[in-house]
């Protein structure tokens, strides 16, 4: 994961879950993703064991740097936050050597086949018209087209990057250049979804069931829900088409063995899978009076049996 000292406790999800570990008895041992090691055979990783304090503002200890071999472990959870670049996918390739001795949560292979804006793809019936481009005609015909869009870079998050476009002047065309060049790759064109006013619903789906849904509501005169640019938090259960969304993704998930996710929904419509670090578990549990990490772990140890 990222750096422990970065971290906010009131609202980190990996934190809560970390914590939860720890009251189960399990030894908490945490390595950045560069500092993944392959050597003589074995994927190895230099870290830290280390224990949290709740409720205390120095809220963790890190012991010695160390090695570990991470087959000596029952469980790794990846929970770095992309950008999707050469040093992530060349992560999820170590991970792999090692998913048939140590449950990796998610499977390396699938985070690495399934970035968060494309893998919807395979559900066209319950997403948004939605381009994917690095052509600028074609992107500013699809502007044309739908008159109201959002346009983001495809391997960003955190609502990185996202803006809506209003209409079909010219200068459009020179904002989706901007973009396209500034991240040098395609970007993610699609249909603008008046409801996002009502919210961005974070769905958690843990080995494929519903756990718990947040809405994000976005702070005035932005686009952008992510709990990261100042959305907030409102209680909301499965309205709308979400159960169906839920039901049809469920074969996917399991097939790939994509045992935690948040998946991202407006209106009636799927935005994006979050396979990598989803968030949004404190927000849950705070309006909803639930633990989602105990329902979390109890589903990991029923795997490891």
């Amino acid at each position: 994961m990222d750096p422990l000292e970065s971290i906010n406790i009131k609202s980190d999800s990996t934190y809560i879950l970390a914590l939860e570990a720890q009251k189960r008895g399990y030894r908490l041992f945490h390595y950045l993703p560069e500092n993944l090691i392959y050597e003589n055979g074995r994927v190895a990783a230099l870290g830290n064991i280390f224990r949290l304090f709740p409720n205390k503002k120095i809220f963790f200890k890190k012991f010695e740097t160390q090695k570990i071999f991470l087959d000596d472990y029952d469980v790794v959870l990846v929970r770095q936050d992309p950008p999707f670049n050469m040093s992530y996918i060349t992560a999820t390739y170590l991970l792999e050597m090692v998913s048939n001795k140590t449950l990796i949560l998610n499977n390396p292979k699938s985070i690495r086949d399934n970035p968060e804006k494309l893998s919807m793809f395979n559900f066209k019936n319950i997403i948004p018209p939605t381009l994917i481009s690095k052509n600028i005609e074609r992107c500013f015909n699809f502007q044309k087209k739908y008159k109201k869009t959002i346009i983001k870079p495809l391997y960003g998050n955190g609502g990185e990057g996202i803006s809506k476009l209003d209409g079909t002047n010219i200068v459009l065309k020179k904002k989706i250049s901007k973009l396209i060049n500034k991240y040098n790759q395609p970007i993610v064109i699609q249909k603008y979804l008046n409801e996002i006013k009502d919210g961005d619903r974070r769905i958690i789906l843990i080995d494929g069931e519903y756990a718990g849904s947040v809405a994000r509501i976005p702070k005035k005169g932005s686009v952008t829900a992510n709990f990261h640019t100042g959305g907030t938090a409102k209680k909301v259960g499965l309205i709308r088409r979400d159960k169906k969304i839920c039901h049809t993704l469920k074969p996917f998930l399991k097939k790939n063995k994509l045992f935690f996710t948040g998946i991202d929904v407006i209106g009636n419509y799927l935005t994006e899978i979050n396979v990598t670090s989803p968030t949004g578990i404190q927000e849950i549990n705070r309006l909803n009076g639930v633990k989602l990490e105990k329902f979390f772990w109890d589903r990991v140890e029923k795997k490891l049996r």
